[in-house]
């Protein structure tokens, strides 16, 4: 793959994860889109705040982070489904935690057109991401149904034709196959320093040209797929979620010369779209902890500086 001359960087933005963090997530993400002025954001729709209540869909938060995006002309990338990113990757109101997958399924299959109809208008919708590496398992979540997936992908491709479907898949572990022939875009996760609950922390050996590798090999069978990398690992990885670690526990995942390392990794391994993981945690470090350089970097890193 031929290096990018410039980088589409976006980020993710989680309210759950911003709230966990002790953090406003309003001011968390005005700053975010205000300083670091990122291109897209990639944010997740949480089951449990649209339907907190069985039957009733309330889109109060979500349409002022949508209307902050739109009026600073930041592109998003709504990521809807019971799957999505952040621990423990499938989020579900606690009215639905008693019921079994089957059910589960289908009330999710009435709460995607529900979110489809009210944002496909969207001038600054880019895509919408359907489950978050729905071929990965990990997480709390139940084996995946491939028919479910399916299912939710043809409901959105019949609501909103306007818009690509993006379709993620682990970047160090998948083979991409099954998401990419799905998706109209493909996103793919990387990580470089890793926690593994039975061999601790891990540093994975594969060089970016492993990435430029598998897409090459993805092309040959989806020629011009769009494959952007959907998660570049900016943020710790410990044992335990992050407010529950010292700094020097986080630091030993990430720091500023893990984050420099990671940003020219993306780069050589030559995609031109990718969104950054862990903006909360930056903004935590800067405000909680008087540690603004990786907030910092990124918001050069961002701006081409």
């Amino acid at each position: 793959m031929q290096l990018p001359d410039s980088i589409f960087w976006g980020v993710t933005f989680s309210k759950s994860e911003a709230a966990a963090l002790g953090l406003d997530w309003r001011e968390t993400y005005s700053a975010i889109l205000d300083e670091l002025k990122p291109k897209a954001v990639r944010l997740p729709i949480y089951w449990q705040d649209i339907e907190s209540q069985s039957g009733q869909y309330v889109f109060d938060d979500y349409d002022w982070l949508v209307q902050e995006a739109q009026k600073r002309e930041i592109k998003l990338v709504l990521v809807i489904g019971r799957k999505v990113p952040r621990w423990p990757e499938c989020h579900v109101p606690d009215w639905a935690a008693g019921l079994n997958d089957k059910s589960q399924q289908t009330r999710i299959l009435k709460l995607i057109p529900e979110i489809a109809n009210h944002y496909k208008g969207l001038p600054n919708l880019l895509a919408w991401q359907v489950e978050n590496e729905p071929f990965f398992s990990f997480g709390k979540c139940p084996k995946l149904n491939v028919d479910f997936l399916d299912q939710e992908i043809k409901i959105v491709r019949s609501l909103d034709s306007q818009h690509p479907i993006m379709l993620t898949d682990s970047g160090e572990f998948g083979w991409w196959f099954r998401a990419a022939k799905r998706a109209d875009i493909l996103g793919i996760t990387m990580y470089r320093v890793v926690w593994h609950k039975t061999f601790g922390q891990i540093r994975y050996p594969f060089p970016a040209k492993y990435f430029s590798f598998k897409a090459e090999l993805l092309h040959l069978f989806f020629p011009q797929k769009p494959i952007v990398v959907s998660e570049l690992q900016a943020e710790s990885w410990g044992p335990k979620p992050i407010q529950d670690m010292t700094l020097v526990e986080q630091a030993q995942s990430m720091n500023l010369s893990q984050f420099y390392d990671n940003i020219n990794y993306a780069k050589q391994a030559g995609f031109r779209d990718v969104y950054l993981w862990g903006a909360e945690w930056w903004y935590w470090l800067k405000t909680k902890h008087n540690q603004p350089e990786i907030w910092e970097v990124a918001r050069k890193v961002m701006s081409g500086e």
